[in-house]
């Protein structure tokens, strides 16, 4: 049985998601080899089997990290004690930031998600939907109360915020002039402007 960690502490799998997530930026999906992986975690064959069927789990598991931590996240603003303005805000805001803090994951998985089996791509799209569903569950929420505008259809502003989401890749930049927050921020006002009455 392959060992949970090796020599510094780190366990394994999450050495071979570093790994993969580091070579499948720089290289792409395609163009990395297993032998490429385990010899960038410092691990064997062996090792990254135990823990994932094959590269194409990899790949699954890069980009369902982060949507678990969202969805973790989400939940804990949804069900807070606060006005559902704020919790929209909070939670608008919160993806943004832990889409940028996760950009090669997030890249990755948008450029690759196409070599990802039916059955693969199928899980991943249901793990996004259940976390648009809760998103837009809260928009709902403040349509009814009258707090927030039902001109739009919940489901079209739902697909604008996470449409802004989505692209985070293509421009945003560590090194840019707006930090994650700032981003966040923008980003959460435009949408929380978008549903006034």
């Amino acid at each position: 049985m392959a060992r949970t960690t090796e020599g510094n502490g780190v366990p394994v799998p999450q050495r071979l998601l570093a790994a993969a997530t580091r070579l499948f930026a720089e290289r792409g999906y395609d163009r990395t080899s297993v032998q490429e992986i385990v010899e960038a975690a410092g691990v064997t064959k062996g090792a990254l089997y135990h823990y994932f069927g094959s590269k194409e789990d990899l790949l699954q598991e890069v980009y369902s990290r982060v949507l678990r931590l969202q969805q973790e996240r989400l939940d804990a603003y949804a069900d807070a004690d606060a006005p559902v303005e704020d919790r929209l805000r909070d939670a608008a805001a919160d993806v943004v930031v832990t889409t940028i803090e996760n950009l090669d994951d997030a890249s990755i998985f948008f450029r690759s998600m196409h070599h990802l089996s039916p059955e693969k791509h199928k899980q991943v799209r249901a793990e996004r939907r259940r976390y648009h569903e809760r998103f837009r569950a809260l928009i709902e929420e403040g349509q009814r109360a009258g707090v927030f505008s039902s001109a739009t259809p919940a489901d079209l502003v739902v697909d604008y915020h996470f449409g802004s989401v989505h692209h985070l890749s293509t421009w945003y930049r560590p090194d840019g002039p707006l930090t994650p927050q700032e981003v966040a921020a923008h980003l959460a006002d435009l949408l929380l402007r978008a549903l006034r009455p």
